[in-house]
């Protein structure tokens, strides 16, 4: 039958705190060059049954294009950095939103630009677009 014997401790914490610290020290550089998203609320407009607020707003992830976007989120609550857009364009545009009924929104469009993503509805509520003079 083998023997065995015990790791005096000095070794057992090296050989588990050492990888440890290695993972941790990698993430942390790696972190560092990834940007962070910030996020630029321009407009925001409370749906009529106080059930949505639509939220125009940019954003930046460092060395970006100017872009603008549109989402619905909860009443009074901020945007997230990761919040999916119903509208998104790559410019700076007044996308003047008008809720036309409690499921029905009404964004403005920018002449000539091609969107990203142009969803017709979202949540529940029918998006209209309508372009700009």
């Amino acid at each position: 039958m083998p023997t065995y014997r015990k790791l005096p401790i000095g070794v057992l914490l090296a050989l588990t705190a050492l990888p440890a610290l290695l993972i941790g020290a990698t993430l942390w550089m790696v972190a560092g060059l990834v940007p962070a998203c910030t996020v630029s609320e321009r407009e925001r407009l409370t749906s009529p049954n106080a059930a949505f607020d639509v939220v125009i707003f940019s954003r930046d992830c460092g060395n970006t294009e100017a872009n603008t976007q549109a989402a619905l989120v909860p009443p009074g609550e901020e945007v997230p950095f990761d919040a999916a857009s119903f509208y998104s364009v790559g410019v700076d545009a007044d996308l003047s939103p008008r809720w036309i009924s409690v499921s029905a929104l009404e964004l403005t469009t920018p002449s000539g630009q091609k969107p990203y993503r142009s969803d017709e509805t979202v949540a529940g509520v029918s998006v209209t677009y309508r372009a700009a003079n």
